[in-house]
């Protein structure tokens, strides 16, 4: 099971500033059958609930944290919670974090900043700020991005990957382990970044007879880097074209032409991704290919997260 650390409140916990929740049904319901959630608030850490609102003021290029109406310079107490939550979500092994949105500690490029009284723009919270340098290349969304389709079908694949890689990070005892989880991500590593796929077949290879462990660290750094790239259509279409090659000798001329159609609505935004996907498993299923049923390109997460469902989804 993933472990996620998360802002508390989506979880439904009443612990904003005016004592409400705001549980968020995708992480809760769905998301929630596959991920322990770890919950972290610093503002209720520090200044319990019901509070003040709290804004960032920035003073002399020094972050302030300052309450709104009683102009209270809460800043140090603001810190100290910061790095009591920061320890106690690098104690799990998780394998991403989202945010609050528009939180003064957790919102993602969506907190806004003030020099005095006046608006400075949105930039990161301080503790998304924080998170950030301590999980560098680190799965972190916020939940208001992950309202697009697109977004979220990206960042839950990247969550259950980046799971994979930390399991085989601890367990591999072999290079044909290493061999087996390439093989496995081929196609997921090609609708994400071809140039990193190709390298991270290199690495595999091992010409240069590198030590298990050598080569594991090499490989799991630049896989982590490969999988945070956002897929688009173009990209997906180039592997769905690779992954009906594997029928060419099954089909007859016509099914072929009826495919690449399939392929071709899927780019036309007429119908989503897992329509072609459904057919291509089915017909791996048919054909026994073995290859193919094996990719996680094809099930990268639970179906049941239904991400590939609308026709949103790609970019």
């Amino acid at each position: 099971m993933l472990k996620v650390a998360i802002s508390a409140c989506l979880l439904g916990e009443p612990i904003r500033y005016d004592k409400t929740g705001q549980r968020d049904r995708f992480l809760t319901n769905k998301l929630g059958k596959y991920a322990s959630f770890i919950p972290f608030c610093p503002e209720h850490l520090a200044f319990g609930t019901p509070r003040e609102t709290i804004r960032i003021v920035l003073e002399n290029e020094r972050k302030k944290v300052i309450t709104v109406f009683s102009k209270a310079d809460v800043t140090e107490a603001m810190h100290e919670a910061m790095a009591q939550e920061l320890r106690k979500i690098q104690n799990e092994p998780i394998c991403g974090i989202i945010l609050k949105s528009k939180s003064p500690s957790c919102g993602l490029g969506s907190t806004k900043y003030y020099t005095g009284a006046m608006s400075e723009g949105k930039k990161d919270g301080l503790f998304a700020l924080t998170c950030k340098k301590a999980f560098v290349g680190f799965p972190i969304e916020e939940e208001a991005r992950l309202l697009d389709p697109w977004l979220r079908e990206n960042f839950i694949m990247q969550l259950f990957a980046y799971h994979d890689a930390m399991h085989l990070e601890k367990h591999a005892q072999n290079m044909n382990e290493l061999v087996a989880f390439h093989t496995a991500y081929k196609f997921l590593l090609q609708s994400k970044h071809e140039g990193n796929y190709r390298l991270l077949g290199k690495i595999v290879a091992n010409h240069e007879k590198k030590s298990l462990n050598e080569v594991l660290q090499e490989y799991l750094s630049l896989f982590k880097k490969t999988i945070a790239h956002k897929s688009t259509i173009a990209k997906t279409v180039n592997v769905l074209q690779h992954m009906v090659g594997f029928f060419k000798k099954e089909l007859t001329s016509v099914e072929k032409q009826a495919l690449h159609l399939q392929i071709e609505e899927f780019r036309d935004e007429i119908v989503p991704l897992i329509a072609v996907m459904s057919t291509i498993e089915f017909l791996a299923k048919k054909y026994d290919i073995h290859y193919l049923l094996k990719q996680k390109f094809l099930n990268p997460y639970p179906k049941d997260l239904a991400l590939r469902s609308s026709i949103q989804e790609g970019k």
